[in-house]
């Protein structure tokens, strides 16, 4: 991308982009536009670019989107705001100026519960409050749930990740009572370091126990930091131990944990919100399994088995809780 100004009276941009979506040749584009103080308020200035703008592909106009929260964030002069705020992803939403933060909130976490993970970014990143400490965890949210979509290239979904990454990294020193920045810093951070590689991922085992507690800390009632806290203890627990030796010897020495451990949490987090997660069934279920209790196990692998499949996880979880199920036949 290239960007020309013209004193103040317009700006130039010659824009290629290239995802898979886009095809060998990528997407060209050439706009000028007249400035504007406010993201979005660029004017048309050839008709013709507007037309061409309109076939930019999905995925092209979320990497577009990205690159406008980075320069917003950088204080750049407000003609190459108005050009890539006019580029934007989709039609800009009128959000009026009196509508105040919560109601963004709400509009967004309706679009993330309904599974719509693109357009609660959206919401977010075009909104005048896209500085706001719950704005931004909410827009990592977003990306980190869209990352773990296999039908993305995973070049995509690593790129998703790490600019959730830079987002809450740098959000993480303003908001230390912010049990909400803990928890998704400890997601992400630990997503990253598996794209990363299996060094990084046991060097920050420590470091995401670490933001997981502090989340549980500020707020002991949040079942999914219960779940990923279940979930840290349970894959330590469920290591080979000719794995643990390697690791520990390559890299240094591992964090212990056990099943008990790992089935308090996972118990606790369904105490708090009663069947939220397919996984946290499934996980009660092979905890209780790995204990040599077949009885308990039984009743919660039935209930993951059988629990609605909305997402590529919730399928994942109903097959392995019948696979376990027929074992135990």
């Amino acid at each position: 991308m290239s960007v020309a100004t013209n004193g103040d009276r317009c700006v130039s941009v010659a824009l290629s982009v290239y995802t898979q979506e886009d095809g060998p040749y990528g997407t060209d584009i050439g706009v000028t536009v007249t400035p504007g103080g406010e993201p979005g308020a660029g004017r048309i200035a050839d008709a013709n670019s507007y037309s061409a703008l309109n076939i930019i592909p999905y995925k092209s106009r979320i990497v577009l989107s990205a690159i406008y929260y980075r320069i917003n964030r950088r204080n750049c002069t407000s003609p190459t705001l108005a050009v890539l705020g006019f580029l934007w992803s989709k039609p800009k939403l009128d959000i009026e100026k009196k509508e105040d933060v919560s109601i963004l909130l709400e509009k967004a976490d309706v679009e993330f519960d309904n599974g719509h993970y693109e357009d609660c970014y959206h919401i977010l990143i075009q909104s005048k409050f896209n500085d706001n400490t719950e704005v931004k965890w909410r827009m990592c949210r977003a990306l980190y749930n869209l990352a773990k979509q296999t039908k993305y290239d995973p070049n995509y979904r690593k790129a998703l990740i790490k600019e959730a990454y830079e987002i809450i990294s740098n959000e993480l020193p303003k908001s230390q009572q912010n049990y909400a920045v803990h928890k998704w810093y400890a997601l992400i951070l630990e997503a990253k370091s598996s794209y990363d590689g299996y060094k990084e991922k046991i060097k920050h085992l420590e470091k995401i126990k670490e933001q997981l507690d502090l989340a549980v800390a500020l707020n002991p009632n949040d079942a999914t930091t219960l779940h990923m806290l279940g979930e840290w203890c349970y894959q330590l627990s469920d290591m080979p131990w000719h794995h643990r030796k390697t690791a520990e010897i390559l890299f240094s020495p591992l964090p212990h944990s056990c099943y008990e451990d790992a089935l308090e949490y996972f118990l606790k987090a369904e105490s708090v919100h009663p069947r939220f997660y397919s996984v946290n069934l499934l996980r009660i279920g092979s905890c209780y399994l790995k204990l040599e209790k077949e009885d308990q196990a039984k009743y919660y692998l039935h209930l993951a088995a059988g629990y609605p499949a909305k997402s590529n996880e919730d399928h994942q979880a109903n097959k392995e809780a019948a696979e376990l199920l027929k074992r135990l036949q």
